[in-house]
């Protein structure tokens, strides 16, 4: 039996309370993803490709479930990471790192290899996301593949910068293409949902479930959670079920998306 991955928190890549609130909804949304997949593609092992992976958040967990996870990363600190991360969970010998970026993601990893992508937190630091994410589809297999895709969002941005008294600055983000709030902002571009699935579409894929991410989790003092009894629990319990809801995607302060490509394409 594969190896499983050591739980932290919430059974997932999360190491401490403020993990547990801003990642929590993707690792459980991307757990029963991946179930979904194999059993489309009646096989117990996928391979997962980790686009802008790091140095494994997610990919040690996913390999951890017994899938084999390909990291592409521009750093090669973040990919000695990784490998040091995998070896002390024991999962070195399924996960690998490749040096690279959207740009040449068919060059490094081929075409149609990957049952799986994770793209997560790269589509907002790309100059085309369009053309992103139609290298993304062109690793997935032709027989079918599932796309996790987690970016910035513009209402989260606009939230939080009035709650913190940057109305200028909230209005600015509220009003600008990119949905940044100002020249210091240093995300380069935040999306709506109705942007993101969009986008989604263009590349070929077909949008599925929405999932907003950090809906309040950014706006709770963290001495809140780290002092009253219960607070964490019951916070993650909020997120979680306002997750799907879009009134509240709506201003969340990342977006999930998951999308398939059909097969036979």
């Amino acid at each position: 039996m594969p190896s499983q991955p050591r739980v932290r928190a919430a059974g997932g890549p999360l190491s401490g309370p403020h993990a547990v609130l801003r990642a929590g909804v993707v690792w459980e949304v991307l757990r029963e993803a991946l179930r979904h997949r194999a059993e489309a593609a009646a096989r117990p092992t996928l391979d997962v490709l980790d686009l802008g992976g790091g140095s494994g958040r997610f990919a040690v967990p996913v390999a951890g479930l017994g899938h084999r996870v390909t990291v592409v990363d521009p750093s090669p600190d973040a990919l000695f990471a990784l490998e040091r991360r995998a070896a002390e969970e024991g999962v070195a010998d399924r996960v690998g790192g490749v040096q690279g970026d959207t740009q040449d993601l068919l060059d490094v990893v081929g075409r149609a290899g990957y049952d799986m992508v994770l793209c997560h937190g790269v589509l907002e630091r790309v100059d085309d996301p369009a053309v992103a994410l139609r290298a993304v589809t062109g690793v997935l297999r032709r027989t079918g593949g599932t796309l996790s895709l987690l970016a910035a969002g513009v209402g989260g941005a606009v939230l939080a910068r009035a709650l913190a008294g940057r109305f200028t600055e909230a209005r600015h983000a509220l009003a600008d293409p990119a949905g940044r709030w100002g020249a210091a902002d240093p995300v380069p571009q935040r999306f709506t949902v109705a942007e993101l699935t969009s986008l989604v579409a263009g590349a070929g894929l077909v949008p599925g479930e929405v999932h907003g991410v950090r809906i309040f989790a950014d706006l709770v003092p963290g001495s809140l959670v780290d002092t009253e009894p219960d607070a964490l629990q019951a916070l993650t319990r909020l997120e979680t079920e306002a997750a799907a809801r879009p009134a509240f995607q709506a201003i969340a302060g990342q977006l999930h998306v998951l999308a398939e490509l059909p097969g036979d394409q």
